[in-house]
C-alpha cells in the first residue's frame, strides 16, 4: 500500500533542517578531531615531494589501481569460476572503509609500497576476532605503516576512523598483509638509483635557491691596505654606504670611487650535475621499465606490454599473494579460493580492431556477443542466441554433427 501524504511528510528529511547539520558558525558538536586537511591521506617524504618522483608514484599507483583484484573461486587447473560476493570482495571493489572506494584504496597501497618499500594491509572491522578464529570476513582494511618488528607482531600506524587520528597498534603478522616493494632494490635502499636520483635533485634545488637568493656576491677592492684597525672600520663604513646605497635606491644604482674596483662572483659555473641527473634518471626508467611515451600516452603496443609485464605485474603479485596467505584460511584455499587480479586486455586495443577482434571470437566460439557487448560498453542484447557460443556466420541446418556411431550427419542425412 502507497503510503499516505501526512506519513510522506513526516518522515520527509533535509540535511539543511536537520539541527545537527545547521550548528550556527564557529560551534562544532561532538564530531571528533577537527582537521583542515583529509588526515587518513598518505604523506610521502618531504624528499620526495620536491622531485619527479611524485609524478613516478603516481604513473605507476594509478596504473596498478586500475587493475581488478577481486576473492574468487577457481576450478581444479586453477582457472577462474566465479567472484565471490564477500566483505573481502566488497572492500577490494567497491568501498574499503568509509573514506575511500576500492580503486583509490588500491591506488593507496600502492603509493605506500613504492614510498615506503614495505606496507601492511590492516583488517580493521570484522565479522569476528581474529585472534580467536580465522572464519571471519573483513568489512574494512587500511593501509597502515609498519614503524618497529618483532618476532610474531608489528607496530603499525594506521588512521582510526572513529577517533579521526593515526594511532599505533601492536598486531601478530597473521592477521595482516605484510607487502614488500618487489622493486625495492632501485627505489628503496639508500643507496638505489632512485634515492641518489633524489639525493641529486636536493642539491640542484638548492644550487638554484641559492643562484636565485637576491645577494650580488661583490668583491670591493680599495685603494688601501687594510692591515689596522682604523683601515678596518673604514672599508666596513664603505660596505656599509654601498649596501645603503643599493637598498634605497629605486633601480639599485650605486656608485663608488674612481680608484675603486669592483668584482662580482655569483657567474655561473660549469659542472656536470645536470649531466647526472640525466644518466640516472635513464638508467631508473630503464630499471622500472618507464618510457617517455608511457607518461605522455604515445607509448607503443610492445612498451605497454613491457611495462605491465616489468613493473606492474611483480606489484600486483605481491599484493594479491600476502592477502591470499593471510586473508584466506587453509580451509578456504582448499575449497579453491583465491584472490586474484585481472588485466582487461581490450584497454589498450584501438576500435578499428574491435571489429576484427570481436569477429574471430564469436566465429571461433570463444566468446559470445553479448561478452563483446559489454567491452564495447553496450548493454546486453535480449536474443536468447547472444549468450550462446556458437557461429552466427554458419546456419545451424548446415552444422554438421557426430552420431553415436562416429559417421557425420548434416542436414538429417548420414
Amino acid at each position: 500500500m502507497a503510503p499516505r501524504f501526512i506519513d510522506r511528510l513526516y518522515h520527509a528529511w533535509n540535511v539543511f533542517n536537520d539541527k545537527e547539520s545547521s550548528e550556527p558558525p564557529g560551534t562544532f558538536m561532538s564530531y571528533g578531531e577537527v582537521t583542515t586537511f583529509r588526515p587518513d591521506r598518505i604523506r610521502t617524504f618531504n624528499s620526495n615531494e620536491r622531485s619527479i618522483v611524485t609524478s613516478i608514484y603516481a604513473r605507476m599507483s594509478i596504473d596498478v589501481a586500475s587493475i581488478d583484484i577481486r576473492h574468487v573461486r577457481l576450478d581444479e587447473n586453477e582457472r577462474y569460476v566465479e567472484t565471490i560476493q564477500s566483505g573481502l570482495n566488497n572492500c577490494l571493489t567497491l568501498e574499503a572503509n568509509i573514506d575511500q572506494p576500492g580503486r583509490q584504496f588500491k591506488q593507496t597501497i600502492a603509493w605506500s609500497l613504492f614510498d615506503k618499500g614495505v606496507i601492511a594491509i590492516v583488517p580493521i572491522d570484522t565479522s569476528l576476532n581474529p585472534k580467536v578464529t580465522g572464519s571471519y570476513d573483513i568489512n574494512t582494511m587500511r593501509v597502515g605503516e609498519i614503524l618497529r618488528w618483532f618476532p610474531r607482531h608489528v607496530r603499525v600506524a594506521v588512521y582510526n576512523d572513529r577517533t579521526g587520528l593515526i594511532e599505533e597498534v601492536n598486531v601478530p603478522k597473521d592477521m595482516v598483509a605484510i607487502v614488500e616493494n618487489p622493486l625495492y632494490e632501485v627505489m628503496n635502499q639508500p643507496n638505489s638509483t632512485l634515492q641518489r636520483l633524489i639525493r641529486k635533485l636536493a642539491i640542484l634545488d638548492a644550487v638554484d635557491e641559492a643562484s636565485s637568493s637576491g645577494k650580488l656576491d661583490l668583491i670591493i677592492q680599495l685603494p688601501y691596505v687594510i692591515k689596522s684597525d682604523a683601515r678596518r672600520q673604514q672599508a666596513e663604513q664603505r660596505r656599509t654606504d654601498i649596501e645603503m646605497q643599493l637598498k634605497g635606491s629605486k633601480y639599485g644604482i650605486a656608485y663608488t670611487d674612481g680608484t675603486e674596483k669592483i668584482t662580482q662572483l655569483n657567474r655561473p659555473t660549469e659542472n656536470n650535475l645536470l649531466a647526472q641527473i640525466e644518466y640516472l634518471t635513464g638508467m631508473l626508467f630503464g630499471q622500472l621499465g618507464l618510457t617517455k611515451g608511457i607518461f605522455d600516452g604515445t607509448a607503443s603496443e610492445a612498451e605497454m606490454l613491457n611495462y605491465h609485464n616489468r613493473t606492474i605485474e611483480p606489484v600486483l603479485a605481491a599484493i594479491t599473494q600476502a592477502m591470499k596467505r593471510r586473508f584466506l584460511t587453509k580451509t578456504a584455499r582448499a575449497q579453491l579460493q583465491s584472490i586474484e587480479y585481472f588485466r582487461d586486455p581490450f584497454k589498450l586495443v584501438p576500435v578499428s580492431a574491435i571489429a576484427e577482434i570481436a569477429d574471430k571470437f564469436t566465429r571461433n566460439e570463444i566468446a559470445t556477443a553479448n561478452e563483446i557487448r559489454a567491452i564495447v560498453g553496450w548493454k546486453p542484447h535480449g536474443d536468447p542466441k547472444a549468450d550462446k557460443l556458437e557461429n552466427s556466420n554458419m546456419p545451424v541446418e548446415k552444422r554438421g554433427s557426430i552420431d553415436e556411431s562416429g559417421g557425420a550427419i548434416a542436414n538429417g542425412q548420414t
